[in-house]
């Protein structure tokens, strides 16, 4: 029988965070990141997306110490990553989007072994990670061997392994890659709690959704930064016009294509949805669908959905 144990609250210092200048890595003639500067302040979730190839990966591996800049120079939590390398690894800790998990090994020795390495107290660091194999689900699983878990249980272990060291500034790459729906919820749920402790963490992830969640800014990258800010700001970039007619809207979009400034147009439940680079262009929308013949029964502006956002960045990034 297994219990759930008590783990110390981290007093995390006010200063910290996360610092970006300049940073650039080159594989031979490649230049895979090219000069990010941002940053991340304590206690915040920012997401960095982009898509595979962008240079996520690479510029993460450059944040923990695993990969030297080519140029520029970050620092996270205080630590350089060009000069402090040791100490920046004390500090940091990595969720890769393989778990990386010895199969032979129980995961009580997968995490005894992750401790060593870390040259950490056993003492201290087991019952933290207890407390986690609980709050994760995997209370009473500890002596089992890894190589008969499911993905989603491995994926767990290795987000205990990920904070058994109590790091202040977390990196997470997919997080909630192959959870369940209650798991990916417990997952978080976590992030929001480690964030408000005053940790940093900086979440990779494709599931926009999850980062509309979870983080307050992101950053856009395709070797280099395309966009910054928060999410709400980024939505803003540019509004939607949801435009309710009477009978088939799909008539209209003809119409709507001959304006001056071409709006992309969808088709939604019976509604046309109006992409608008500024809301000053909804007057020549609305007129448009009524010389068009158009009965409009609502014209309702939202916000643009961050997906759309994204891909959007991507399209006019293309180097």
């Amino acid at each position: 029988m297994t219990h759930s144990l008590p783990v110390p609250r981290v007093e995390v210092p006010p200063q910290g965070g996360i610092r970006v200048r300049g940073l650039a890595k080159r594989f031979g003639e490649r230049l895979a990141v090219e000069g990010l500067t941002f940053d991340v302040r304590p206690g915040e979730v920012f997401g960095l997306l982009g898509p595979n190839g962008a240079g996520k990966t690479t510029t993460v591996r450059m944040l923990t110490g695993l990969l030297r800049p080519s140029e520029g120079d970050a620092e996270v939590w205080g630590h350089s990553v060009t000069r402090d390398g040791e100490s920046l690894r004390k500090v940091v800790g990595l969720l890769t989007e393989q778990p990386g998990l010895y199969d032979r090994l129980t995961a009580r020795e997968n995490l005894r072994f992750f401790m060593k390495l870390h040259e950490l107290d056993e003492a201290t660091a087991w019952p933290r990670a207890l407390h986690y194999l609980e709050r994760f689900g995997l209370g009473g699983r500890e002596n089992e061997a890894c190589g008969g878990f499911s993905k989603g249980m491995r994926q767990k272990l290795a987000i205990v392994r990920t904070l058994v060291h109590d790091p202040r500034v977390i990196f997470l790459d997919e997080p909630t890659s192959g959870l369940d729906p209650e798991s990916a919820r417990t997952v978080r749920d976590a992030v929001a709690e480690l964030a408000s402790e005053g940790r940093t963490i900086v979440l990779c992830s494709h599931n926009l959704s999850e980062v509309e969640r979870l983080c307050e800014r992101v950053a856009v990258v395709r070797r280099r930064l395309l966009a910054l800010g928060p999410v709400r700001e980024l939505r803003r970039s540019g509004q939607a016009l949801d435009v309710r007619v009477e009978g088939d809207a799909e008539v209209f979009r003809p119409a709507l294509a001959r304006l001056p400034f071409a709006p992309n147009v969808l088709l939604e439940g019976g509604r046309l949805r109006v992409m608008l680079a500024d809301e000053a262009q909804a007057p020549d929308v609305v007129a448009c669908l009524v010389a068009a013949g158009a009965r409009v029964h609502s014209v309702v502006p939202s916000q643009r959905p961050l997906e759309e956002v994204y891909l959007d960045l991507l399209k006019d990034g293309v180097a």
